[in-house]
């Protein structure tokens, strides 16, 4: 009763358009693209794009959950969407969104050129649903879950968060230039730091440490953050599947009153209780993050933009999503496996 009185908020129809699983099954093994967006509320005109892009598998054996990020200024060829008056081009992954987006096109048409987007970059993956996230919006299910608990592997500083040293005001703590990048400190600022180590995380601090990708002591930017963002989700889910929260009525109720606010899940056809049924054994330990590329960068220059590219393991990794054969190839590459944080890194990664 309670999960039907939640579903309507919670799911959603279409979205994925060509890349969507045909049969409205999910018995076998389960693909799910995972969006994390930047939107403007309020202010449609200015659009929206994909700022965390992360493909989920599940295998057949419905044990285990894979995690790959595509980074968002990956290099790919997007089709053309006749909706919103795009016809198709070139472009970083995390334009296909927006290109979806105009034009009165919304989340469901930005979600499904992003969808059919990885999906032929991926070979012809299909998806048997995915979720639009808005991190901002993991306010509310972060503070009903109590917060969460991780371990931060490398210095991070906090360039949204900061207070002044002799008003004791919080504030903004660096300056930017045109184009978004922080500069220096603003005068007697001091910004928030997350230090190497496990602990609980406040709601504020988790949802500010999966914001930053300029400030981090590996210098890994955009791949850093990525981590922190697989690393967030993976510490949400074993948070919301503890005993504290299932066995307490009313707090499952928090929780799903605040999914319905963070998350916009496009089922495929597929009832809520049904994913649920079909998911409740996977152990939130058992969720495995991979680092796309090694989380190494690999740039290129092309017309003077400098775009991102996947090497030929990534390229292979993403491959092998269609077959279900990610636990396979992931075993054959331990490289690929993040420290997801059940241990912080004792001293800088490479």
């Amino acid at each position: 009763m309670l999960l039907n009185h939640y579903s309507d908020q919670i799911t959603h129809e279409g979205g994925l358009g060509e890349a969507a699983a045909s049969g409205a099954t999910i018995n076998g093994p389960i693909n799910l693209l995972l969006v994390g967006i930047d939107e403007r509320i309020g202010n449609e005109a200015m659009g929206a794009r994909s700022d965390s892009i992360i493909i989920a598998h599940v295998p057949a054996t419905h044990d285990a959950v894979y995690m790959m990020s595509i980074p968002r200024d990956t290099r790919v060829r997007i089709p053309a969407s006749k909706e919103t008056k795009y016809n198709g081009g070139t472009d970083k992954i995390n334009a296909a969104f927006q290109f979806g987006y105009q034009n009165g096109g919304g989340r469901d048409k930005g979600l499904k050129l992003l969808a059919e987007t990885v999906s032929n970059m991926a070979g012809g993956l299909k998806f048997h649903g995915a979720a639009i996230v808005n991190f901002d919006g993991f306010s509310g299910l972060v503070n009903a879950l109590g917060g969460v608990h991780m371990c931060v592997d490398e210095r991070t500083t906090s360039i949204h968060v900061g207070w002044n040293q002799k008003t004791g005001e919080e504030g903004v703590p660096y300056n930017f230039n045109a184009d978004g990048i922080p500069t220096s400190l603003k005068p007697n600022m001091k910004p928030q730091v997350y230090e190497v180590g496990c602990r609980d995380f406040l709601p504020w601090e988790a949802l500010d440490y999966v914001r930053q990708r300029d400030k981090l002591a590996n210098n890994d930017g955009d791949y850093g953050r990525q981590r922190h963002q697989q690393q967030f989700i993976k510490a949400m889910a074993k948070k919301a599947t503890s005993a504290g929260v299932i066995t307490n009525p009313i707090k499952v109720a928090e929780v799903l009153g605040s999914v319905g606010k963070a998350v916009s899940f496009y089922n495929n056809e597929i009832s809520l209780a049904d994913w649920i049924f079909t998911l409740k054994g996977v152990d939130a330990d058992k969720m495995v993050t991979l680092r796309t590329n090694n989380g190494q960068y690999k740039s290129e220059t092309v017309n003077g933009q400098s775009f991102e590219t996947l090497d030929p393991t990534a390229v292979e990794l993403l491959k092998s999503f269609s077959t279900d054969t990610v636990g396979t190839f992931v075993a054959s590459h331990p490289e690929l496996i993040a420290n997801d944080a059940a241990t912080p890194a004792a001293t800088p990664s490479n």
